[in-house]
């Protein structure tokens, strides 16, 4: 009979802080920069909408 290791399959979820992963400089600075603050994404919360109560997706 095969002798199989115990595998701990429970959720571990990582706290992830943009401010200190994204470096100054980077293109993933920029492109989060651009998103937050430049570019208009209203176009994605007229579309994307719970369709109970029309909430927004996501904040």
């Amino acid at each position: 009979m095969a002798r199989y290791k115990h595998i701990d399959t429970s959720p571990r979820f990582l706290a992830v802080d943009l401010q200190r992963q994204l470096l100054p400089g980077t293109f993933e600075h920029a492109l989060n920069h651009l998103l937050d603050r430049e570019i208009d994404l209203s176009g994605f919360d007229a579309r994307y909408v719970n369709d109970v109560t029309d909430a927004a997706a996501y904040a």
